[in-house]
């Protein structure tokens, strides 16, 4: 044991001496806690009125929604990287009310709890504090910076502070961060550190001192009062992943249960815990792109089960920038969207291998559908496989690549991202995989699970 904590300090000094974040405290270098859908009874979120039907709607208006978003950040850094000749710009916002999950995190020493966003779309943790001047409505209680002993505002003249997409030096050299939405929503704030503290599933609390924050002191526009602010799980230097580092290898994991399971709770994993050791896991490159907050992959091809292959264009073009990746990953949206030219080839496929009648959505939200009326709970589909770089194939089963839109009702749950222009690997496909990403290694691996008993 004394070995360990030794260890363990040594670490600290040598992340401190470089300025990196930060020691965390646990076991033997792994902890898990609970991930939280928006629709389960678990979360604030939640509405007992809604149908299956009605929650496939909303989810579908967030995907395109939050694929509008991916393609507007990745222009516009693509276009600040372009003129700063960096690689590291961070694009680290959200669509207010676009997200899937959330988690539980408590902030400060004495701790307070907050239920924040869980997005492996952004960066910056951020959470709304006091003062707080023309704040959108929570109803969590805001954080009190002042009542904490270990919080502390980060200079503006830090590599830290120029991190941040968009600053400015507030009173006192701090660092002023500010973020607006297409939407005309915005936070605005003091990049910050301060204790954070984790519930892990095996009962222990977690603490990450020295953790880089957003302290929002400014925030209005279409905000839920349920939201009580964010925690960044993406690829850029501000993320949660980034600042714990080395002491979770830079690793993380996630296993999402079948979204007709609302009552299980998913795990979000790090370190040792996040590691995808199955007899039957795959691996494929992540690819680094703009902004680097997004986790890219390369799609090579999806075959239709008994129909054969479909040849997916390499890179993807948004604006004048081309990304090397053609796919991003994204647990926050619920769709799977890929170019037009792929759907209509995949949704011929389909089409011929299932001898049911043809209906149009209702809700015009996906482009193949079909009447099981005749057949019910019986009526089978074909599986589609999702072949990524390295040899890495992905067997989506019915579960993964088909919903009921209606009653009677079933569709293809990959839509079009023309119009939009980034195809995103959503997390309809993703469930009941545990799916592993390793930043040093820059890899992703896939391994099929029963997620609600993982």
């Amino acid at each position: 044991m004394a070995s360990l904590v030794s260890s363990l300090w040594i670490s600290f000094l040598s992340l401190s001496s470089v300025g990196l974040l930060p020691l965390l405290v646990f076991g033997r270098g792994g902890f898990s806690v609970d991930l939280i859908h928006r629709d389960s009874p678990k979360s604030p979120y939640y509405d007992p009125s809604s149908t299956p039907f009605s929650r496939l709607r909303e989810a579908a208006e967030r995907s395109r929604a939050r694929a509008i978003y991916f393609h507007d950040a990745v222009q516009k850094t693509s276009s600040i990287s372009s003129a700063l000749s960096s690689t590291d710009n961070i694009y680290s916002k959200i669509i207010p009310n676009s997200f899937e999950y959330l988690m539980s995190l408590y902030i400060g020493s004495p701790v307070e709890e907050f239920l924040a966003i869980a997005d492996t779309g952004s960066d910056l943790i951020w959470v709304q504090c006091k003062p707080c001047e023309e704040c959108y409505q929570q109803k969590a209680p805001l954080f009190d910076p002042h009542a904490s002993s270990t919080y502390k505002v980060i200079s503006c003249n830090t590599d830290s502070c120029s991190s941040l997409p968009q600053t400015s030096c507030g009173e006192g050299s701090q660092c002023e961060y500010k973020y607006g939405y297409g939407d005309r929503s915005l936070v605005e704030g003091f990049l910050s550190s301060e204790t954070l503290s984790f519930d892990s599933t095996g009962g222990r609390r977690i603490q990450v001192p020295s953790t880089l924050f957003g302290c929002t002191h400014r925030s209005n526009g279409t905000f839920s009062k349920n939201d009580a602010g964010l925690v960044g799980l993406g690829g850029g230097k501000l993320s949660l992943i980034r600042q714990l580092g080395s002491a979770i290898e830079s690793k993380f994991s996630y296993c999402l249960p079948s979204s007709s399971q609302t009552t299980a709770t998913s795990r979000l994993n790090f370190g040792a815990s996040a590691d995808v050791s199955a007899s039957n896991a795959v691996t494929t490159p992540l690819i680094t792109g703009f902004p680097s907050t997004f986790y890219f992959l390369s799609l090579e091809q999806v075959s239709v089960e008994g129909q054969g292959a479909v040849k997916v264009k390499p890179g993807m073009q948004i604006g004048s920038h081309t990304e090397q990746g053609n796919i991003i990953i994204d647990s926050g949206t619920t769709l799977t969207l890929v170019d037009d030219e792929t759907l209509k080839s995949i949704a011929a496929k389909v089409a011929s291998s299932v001898k049911l009648p043809q209906v149009k959505d209702p809700n015009n939200d996906f482009n193949l559908c079909f009447d099981v009326s005749g057949v019910g709970v019986n009526a089978q589909f074909p599986d589609i496989t999702f072949q990524f770089a390295g040899g890495a194939s992905v067997v989506l089963h019915q579960s993964n690549a088909f919903v009921e839109a209606a009653q009677n009702v079933v569709c293809m749950s990959l839509v079009s991202s023309a119009g939009i222009g980034v195809n995103i690997f959503g997390n309809v496909a993703q469930q009941n995989f545990h799916i592993g990403y390793n930043l040093d290694a820059m890899q992703l691996t896939f391994a099929p699970a029963d997620c609600a008993n993982l």
